[in-house]
């Protein structure tokens, strides 16, 4: 009897501590994602950092400090992996509307520096294809920031 208690206790803490695990994964997963918008260039400037930090506090309502700190692991993640699935993998759980303000967070990071490169674009088209973001919101989200010519 004790032995079912004690196990029934270690799942839910497990359980508990996995979700916050996700949670802090997918969290750092959406601040590589930006990180990776911003590096494609080779040429990240403190305009697409400030960017960063907003879109950060903004998708995921943290403070600006934790935003930074958060930026600084996923910055370091980013330039260090092989592919974006590694960090799409981790957000497969997002609702629709979540990973279309994602889009739209990469797309304000990659117009922040009023030069958008061919190489930050197709990071966003992989990113959107990996999230089954639609083209039709791909193309809204792009639409929704960029400058007007």
């Amino acid at each position: 009897m004790i032995k079912s208690l004690k196990s029934l206790f270690n799942q839910m803490v497990d359980t508990s501590e996995r979700h916050t695990m996700n949670a802090a994964d997918s969290n750092l997963a959406i601040a590589a994602l930006l990180c990776q918008v911003s590096q494609a260039d080779h040429n990240v400037d403190d305009t697409e950092l400030q960017a960063q930090t907003l879109m950060l506090t903004k998708l995921l309502t943290i403070t600006e400090q934790e935003a930074t700190e958060l930026l600084s692991q996923a910055s370091v993640r980013s330039e260090n992996s092989a592919s974006l699935y590694e960090f799409t993998d981790k957000l497969r759980d997002l609702e629709h509307q979540q990973r279309f303000e994602l889009i739209q967070s990469m797309w304000q990071v990659a117009y922040a520096d009023d030069h958008l490169d061919p190489i930050e674009e197709a990071i966003i088209r992989k990113v959107a294809e990996l999230l089954y973001v639609n083209h039709s919101d791909f193309i809204r989200a792009k639409l929704s920031v960029a400058p007007s010519a």
